[in-house]
Protein backbone atom coordinates (compact mmCIF):
# COMPACT_ATOMS: atom_id res chain seq x y z
CA UNK A 1 0.00 0.00 0.00
CA UNK A 2 2.91 2.55 0.78
CA UNK A 3 5.35 3.46 -1.44
CA UNK A 4 8.25 5.64 -0.51
CA UNK A 5 9.86 7.40 -3.34
CA UNK A 6 13.47 9.32 -2.19
CA UNK A 7 14.05 10.16 -5.76
CA UNK A 8 10.92 12.35 -5.27
CA UNK A 9 10.41 12.91 -2.23
CA UNK A 10 7.15 12.21 -1.59
CA UNK A 11 5.23 8.67 -0.54
CA UNK A 12 2.73 7.51 -3.09
CA UNK A 13 -0.18 5.30 -1.25
CA UNK A 14 -2.92 3.31 -3.63
CA UNK A 15 -6.24 1.40 -2.15
CA UNK A 16 -8.94 0.01 -3.81
CA UNK A 17 -12.81 0.85 -2.17
CA UNK A 18 -16.53 -0.92 -2.85
CA UNK A 19 -18.75 2.47 -1.98
CA UNK A 20 -22.24 3.52 -3.08
CA UNK A 21 -22.17 7.01 -4.05
CA UNK A 22 -25.15 9.25 -3.97
CA UNK A 23 -23.76 12.69 -3.72
CA UNK A 24 -20.09 13.39 -5.59
CA UNK A 25 -19.83 17.17 -4.94
CA UNK A 26 -20.43 16.04 -1.21
CA UNK A 27 -17.45 13.29 -1.10
CA UNK A 28 -15.46 16.16 -2.85
CA UNK A 29 -16.42 18.27 0.51
CA UNK A 30 -15.30 14.88 2.65
CA UNK A 31 -11.97 14.56 1.05
CA UNK A 32 -11.58 18.36 2.07
CA UNK A 33 -10.48 17.37 5.34
CA UNK A 34 -7.03 15.96 4.13
CA UNK A 35 -5.76 19.54 2.99
CA UNK A 36 -2.64 18.54 3.96
CA UNK A 37 -2.35 16.09 0.78
CA UNK A 38 -3.09 15.22 -2.85
CA UNK A 39 -5.75 12.57 -2.81
CA UNK A 40 -7.16 11.70 -6.10
CA UNK A 41 -10.59 8.83 -6.44
CA UNK A 42 -11.06 7.30 -9.60
CA UNK A 43 -13.00 4.74 -11.72
CA UNK A 44 -11.14 1.58 -10.48
CA UNK A 45 -12.25 -0.31 -13.92
CA UNK A 46 -10.15 2.17 -15.37
CA UNK A 47 -6.82 0.70 -14.30
CA UNK A 48 -4.17 -1.52 -14.74
CA UNK A 49 -3.55 -2.55 -11.15
CA UNK A 50 -1.50 -0.94 -8.32
CA UNK A 51 1.87 -1.37 -10.84
CA UNK A 52 -0.43 1.14 -13.38
CA UNK A 53 -1.59 3.56 -10.73
CA UNK A 54 1.81 4.13 -8.89
CA UNK A 55 3.91 4.50 -12.52
CA UNK A 56 1.00 7.29 -13.75
CA UNK A 57 1.48 9.10 -10.34
CA UNK A 58 5.65 9.48 -10.61
CA UNK A 59 4.87 10.80 -14.06
CA UNK A 60 1.96 13.12 -13.15
CA UNK A 61 4.66 14.22 -10.17
CA UNK A 62 7.73 14.30 -12.52
CA UNK A 63 5.71 16.20 -15.02
CA UNK A 64 4.92 18.92 -12.65
CA UNK A 65 8.54 19.04 -11.31
CA UNK A 66 9.57 19.60 -15.40
CA UNK A 67 6.62 21.95 -15.62
CA UNK A 68 5.11 19.93 -18.16
CA UNK A 69 2.05 19.08 -16.57
CA UNK A 70 -1.81 18.98 -18.73
CA UNK A 71 -3.37 20.30 -15.25
CA UNK A 72 -3.12 22.65 -12.95
CA UNK A 73 -4.12 20.21 -10.06
CA UNK A 74 -1.74 17.42 -9.00
CA UNK A 75 -4.52 15.38 -8.85
CA UNK A 76 -6.55 15.90 -12.22
CA UNK A 77 -2.98 15.78 -13.54
CA UNK A 78 -2.81 11.51 -12.09
CA UNK A 79 -6.32 11.35 -13.64
CA UNK A 80 -4.88 12.60 -17.11
CA UNK A 81 -1.58 10.52 -16.82
CA UNK A 82 -3.32 7.08 -15.99
CA UNK A 83 -5.57 7.91 -18.77
CA UNK A 84 -3.04 7.74 -21.31
CA UNK A 85 -4.06 10.88 -23.19
CA UNK A 86 -3.75 14.67 -23.28
CA UNK A 87 -7.74 15.57 -22.81
CA UNK A 88 -8.70 16.56 -19.21
CA UNK A 89 -12.22 16.13 -20.10
CA UNK A 90 -11.88 12.96 -21.44
CA UNK A 91 -9.53 11.43 -18.78
CA UNK A 92 -12.20 12.94 -16.75
CA UNK A 93 -14.83 10.69 -18.72
CA UNK A 94 -13.19 7.28 -18.57
CA UNK A 95 -11.85 7.36 -15.23
CA UNK A 96 -14.30 9.90 -12.78
CA UNK A 97 -16.27 8.60 -10.41
CA UNK A 98 -19.94 8.32 -10.33
CA UNK A 99 -23.05 7.78 -8.60
CA UNK A 100 -23.84 4.31 -7.99
CA UNK A 101 -22.54 1.33 -6.68
CA UNK A 102 -18.56 1.92 -7.60
CA UNK A 103 -15.27 0.68 -7.50
CA UNK A 104 -12.73 4.14 -6.43
CA UNK A 105 -9.07 3.73 -6.71
CA UNK A 106 -7.90 6.08 -4.17
CA UNK A 107 -4.14 7.39 -4.96
CA UNK A 108 -2.79 9.64 -1.82
CA UNK A 109 0.44 11.53 -2.16
CA UNK A 110 2.12 12.75 1.21
CA UNK A 111 -0.62 12.13 3.09
CA UNK A 112 -0.13 10.41 7.07
CA UNK A 113 0.14 6.48 6.79
CA UNK A 114 -3.84 6.11 8.19
CA UNK A 115 -5.21 8.28 5.86
CA UNK A 116 -6.98 4.89 4.04
CA UNK A 117 -8.06 3.74 7.07
CA UNK A 118 -9.28 7.71 7.60
CA UNK A 119 -11.01 7.10 3.99
CA UNK A 120 -13.68 4.24 4.98
CA UNK A 121 -15.63 6.42 6.52
CA UNK A 122 -16.49 8.05 3.38
CA UNK A 123 -16.12 5.20 1.17
CA UNK A 124 -17.09 2.57 2.70
CA UNK A 125 -15.57 -1.10 2.25
CA UNK A 126 -11.81 -0.82 1.53
CA UNK A 127 -10.97 -4.17 -1.02
CA UNK A 128 -7.47 -3.69 -3.06
CA UNK A 129 -9.20 -6.65 -4.97
CA UNK A 130 -10.95 -4.07 -6.95
CA UNK A 131 -7.53 -3.03 -8.61
CA UNK A 132 -7.17 -5.98 -10.05
CA UNK A 133 -7.00 -5.41 -13.96
CA UNK A 134 -10.71 -6.98 -15.85
CA UNK A 135 -8.56 -7.08 -19.73
CA UNK A 136 -11.92 -7.20 -21.25
CA UNK A 137 -13.45 -3.90 -19.49
CA UNK A 138 -10.08 -2.22 -19.71
CA UNK A 139 -9.80 -3.54 -24.15
CA UNK A 140 -13.45 -1.51 -24.12
CA UNK A 141 -12.92 1.46 -22.06
CA UNK A 142 -9.58 2.48 -24.01
CA UNK A 143 -10.76 0.58 -27.16
CA UNK A 144 -7.85 -1.69 -27.24
CA UNK A 145 -7.59 -4.31 -29.78
CA UNK A 146 -6.12 -8.14 -29.68
CA UNK A 147 -3.14 -6.85 -31.66
CA UNK A 148 -2.09 -3.95 -29.50
CA UNK A 149 -2.21 -5.89 -26.39
CA UNK A 150 -0.11 -8.75 -27.56
CA UNK A 151 2.55 -6.22 -28.87
CA UNK A 152 2.72 -4.12 -25.82
CA UNK A 153 2.67 -7.96 -24.13
CA UNK A 154 -0.31 -6.96 -21.85
CA UNK A 155 -3.07 -4.44 -21.11
CA UNK A 156 -0.86 -3.03 -18.21
CA UNK A 157 2.29 -2.91 -20.18
CA UNK A 158 0.07 -0.72 -22.82
CA UNK A 159 -1.35 1.79 -20.88
CA UNK A 160 1.77 2.37 -19.10
CA UNK A 161 3.38 2.86 -22.70
CA UNK A 162 0.97 5.09 -23.28
CA UNK A 163 1.06 7.34 -19.83
CA UNK A 164 5.00 7.81 -20.77
CA UNK A 165 4.59 8.27 -24.48
CA UNK A 166 2.00 11.55 -23.06
CA UNK A 167 5.55 13.17 -22.21
CA UNK A 168 7.15 13.05 -25.72
CA UNK A 169 4.21 14.53 -27.31
CA UNK A 170 4.83 17.77 -24.32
Amino acid sequence: MFENNDELGCNIQVAGFKTHITNIGQVMADLKQFDNCIIQLMDAEGIAGREHAIHATIHAINAFSRKENIANDLGLEICVRMSGQRQISQALKTLGIKNGDVTVCVIAVDCNADVMDKLTDILDERDDKVLEPDEDKLKTMYHISDIEAETAGSIKKLLMEKTALLILET
